[in-house]
């Protein structure tokens, strides 16, 4: 159970079959494992050593790939680095993982300065991309072409593979511990739940640094099959490649798929060699999966859902649940079952299962769970618990398993796929001077799924606008935390009996005559 098993058999069992293809370049399972043992073989002669942190802030690529697998040769541990952030949570990142050795591409580089002013530990750095390579820096593939390739370092099982971070509750970041089995169970599971094999061409177009896309990296490795690549979605270039490769899987989240379905150069016809769309980190619009299902009935559209406790996976909802018709086709609201290797159930408040068709809490274990929150021992035993992972997740489970997500029970808002904790906006939006109280809510957006919507009461004589909170947040946080609407109030915010802001009151008026509080 260690991550490079599955390219090492790929490499032996089918050397010359198509391992990566991105732009012109094109690696077998023979040249991608040997590159992967040079990489890990140039990152010893950095001095990083079996347990360091190596981070990455880069667009997807073959190489992001090699960097993901020259890593877990050497028994080094990821750090990705999301995309989105702003600088200070960025360099929040590497200060918090101790990460000494840092991937970027030509997308990031303008971005160093100011993360490099924060975070001053980063010894090493290796340029990625397909420009100049910056003064001082190590070339990715100079790399690799300098060193003979490293033996296998052995990772495996519960030994760290990678840190990932997450929204906090805090304001902060969480690093989220995932060991090699961890990882390695979630892609088998997902192999063996979507049917995966050598002929499966998966194109990565959400990025690799979430850990959706991570999944199925594994899970295609493990089966066989190839890799394609763009640099970050585009509807055009999805478009472009699924034809130019005839791709015959991919990731997607529900805003992602809209976008496709809606862009100038789609028709049907395009995407002929497509098998399979999975998609997850939000619902699916009904209207939009109906509009799938209706104009690409050869496509199997599959939902998976999860989080980055779970490594990621816990459910899958499978193509032939995806139907309009007839007594399954009210499972196009349901989130899945519990894949393979995955244990799940609903309790109530005292921790029981509770009967069929009754909502509470979703939790999960497995060799998927994560190992903990890398320094946070406290917030680890609020979410691990005796094994399992509490979601934080509201849901029912019909009598065959199938679970639906009826609300949330942390503080958390998915906008377009993405995990916002109100916390963190909450954090960003209290440092402006005219702030007296803020809550951040959840509200349903037809475009993002979720909004976020900060509810602001100033100080006395105290004049600010909704844009100047919106600016005064996008140089803290990332853009997509930040909120797409503001509202003042004159009195202060509603409190509960232990002195907490009832959030439930503040989102009700939005979701009144909805049957779920999630959208």
């Amino acid at each position: 159970m260690y991550l490079t098993q599955a390219i090492k058999s790929n490499a032996q069992q089918q050397s010359e079959a198509i391992a990566t293809r991105f732009g012109k370049r094109t690696q077998t399972w023979r040249s991608f494992t040997d590159r992967v043992a040079r990489l890990a073989a140039g990152l010893a002669s950095l001095g990083v050593r079996r347990g360091d942190r190596v981070a990455i802030l880069a667009l997807n690529s073959d190489r992001y790939l090699e960097y993901y697998y020259g890593c877990y040769w050497l028994g080094a541990a990821v750090v990705p680095m999301n995309l989105r952030w702003s600088p200070a949570e960025n360099a929040y990142s590497l200060n918090d993982s101790g990460a000494q050795t840092l991937f970027v591409d030509d997308a990031f580089l303008k971005a160093m300065p100011a993360i490099l002013a924060e975070a001053k530990d980063v010894k090493h750095f290796v340029f990625t991309g397909e420009g100049e390579t910056p003064e001082g820096w190590h070339r990715h593939d100079q790399l690799i072409a300098a060193h003979e390739p490293a033996e296998d370092a052995g990772a495996g099982g519960h030994d760290l593979a990678g840190i990932f971070y997450t929204g906090g509750t805090t304001g902060f970041p969480k690093g989220v511990m995932l060991s090699h089995l961890a990882i390695w169970s979630s892609g088998m599971a997902m192999a063996f739940n979507l049917g995966c094999s050598s002929r499966t061409n998966y194109l990565h177009a959400a990025p690799m640094f979430h850990l959706a896309d991570g999944a199925m990296s594994n899970c295609v490795t493990v089966a066989g099959g190839s890799h394609s690549f763009i640099a970050a979605f585009d509807p055009a270039k999805v478009l472009d490649a699924i034809e130019q490769h005839a791709v015959t899987d991919v990731l997607l989240v529900p805003t992602m798929v809209q976008m496709l379905l809606n862009a100038e150069s789609y028709s049907p016809a395009r995407l002929a060699s497509l098998q399979r769309v999975i998609y997850g980190a939000s619902p699916m619009p009904e209207g939009v999966i109906r509009r799938c299902l209706t104009e690409l009935p050869e496509v199997g559209f599959a939902q998976a859902y999860g989080q980055t406790e779970l490594a990621p996976l816990a459910t899958i909802n499978p193509p032939e649940q995806h139907v309009l018709d007839g007594p399954n086709s009210q499972r196009l609201r349901s989130a899945g079952r519990a894949c393979a290797c995955v244990e799940l159930k609903i309790v109530g408040d005292d921790g029981q299962e509770l009967p069929r068709g009754q909502v509470g809490e979703v939790i999960v274990r497995g060799p998927n769970t994560m190992t903990g929150y890398w320094k946070l021992p406290e917030q680890t035993a609020a979410t691990l618990k005796n094994g399992w992972v509490h979601t934080g997740d509201a849901a029912w489970m019909d009598d065959e398993g199938y679970i639906y997500i009826a609300d949330r029970l942390k503080d958390m808002i998915i906008s377009g796929g993405e995990n916002v904790f109100s916390a963190e906006v909450e954090s960003a939006i209290s440092k402006h001077p005219a702030v007296r109280e803020v809550a951040v809510v959840g509200i349903p957006s037809e475009q993002w799924g979720e909004s976020v919507h900060a509810i602001i009461v100033p100080h006395a004589d105290a004049k600010v606008s909704e844009q100047e909170i919106i600016e005064h947040s996008k140089g803290l946080i990332a853009h997509y935390k930040c909120p797409r609407s503001v509202e003042f109030r004159g009195e202060p915010l509603p409190l509960s009996g232990a002195g907490k802001v009832l959030k439930r009151d503040l989102r009700a008026p939005y979701w009144e005559g909805r049957e779920r509080q999630v959208n």
